[in-house]
């Protein structure tokens, strides 16, 4: 027998703050380096575009130092931070790489990178050097498209406890891993 689902009572809501439950994924630390000078930016707007070649889509405003420095160098890298990290996340945020080292700043550690040259974050559980696939929305609406072309991830733990932003200083820790791998068929895992 199944169990009788709840329904939710719903009020209207600002249509203006749909992103507190829309946020696409994990906050992310974007590292990049151009013309010998590393910087990071605290991302959030991100989403997987396709899996082969792993492709993934980011809004980088064009005031941020990191537009710049990610358009001319072609390259970056998408750095996973977990709760620990999430007052550097915030500062990261708050602050201009264009006035201070923010791996300096900060105390994070730069790792070289093995198929880019922009740094990975040493403090993060993982790290995707990418390289700038598709420029052809950049112009339009600031949206990188980017192909991740080596991948680093701690082995453990399997499921680190990722931090997502919900607006107004708010954040989210990801909760209790589960599964529901019998119900897929082998070709949608």
């Amino acid at each position: 027998m199944t169990k009788k689902k709840k329904l939710f009572a719903k009020a209207d809501f600002p249509v203006s703050q749909v992103r507190r439950f829309l946020e696409p994924g994990p906050i992310v630390l974007l590292s990049s380096r151009w013309q010998g000078k590393n910087n990071i930016m605290t991302l959030g707007w991100h989403t997987v575009i396709e899996f082969t070649p792993s492709l993934v889509g980011c809004v980088i405003a064009r005031a941020n130092h990191s537009f710049e420095m990610i358009r001319r160098s072609g390259e970056c890298v998408i750095n996973l931070p977990t709760r620990p990290l999430t007052d550097e996340v915030v500062r990261i945020g708050n602050s201009s790489g264009a006035e201070i080292d923010k791996f300096a700043a900060f105390g994070l550690t730069a790792v070289d990178a093995e198929r880019v040259e922009a740094p990975l974050i040493g403090e993060c559980h993982a790290s995707f050097e990418c390289r700038v696939h598709d420029r052809s929305l950049v112009g339009k609406y600031d949206f990188f498209i980017l192909e991740v072309v080596k991948a680093h991830a701690a082995e453990s733990p399997r499921h680190p406890k990722t931090i997502h932003y919900t607006g107004e200083g708010v954040f989210l820790e990801s909760g209790k891993a589960f599964s529901r791998r019998s119900l897929f068929r082998n070709a949608l895992l």
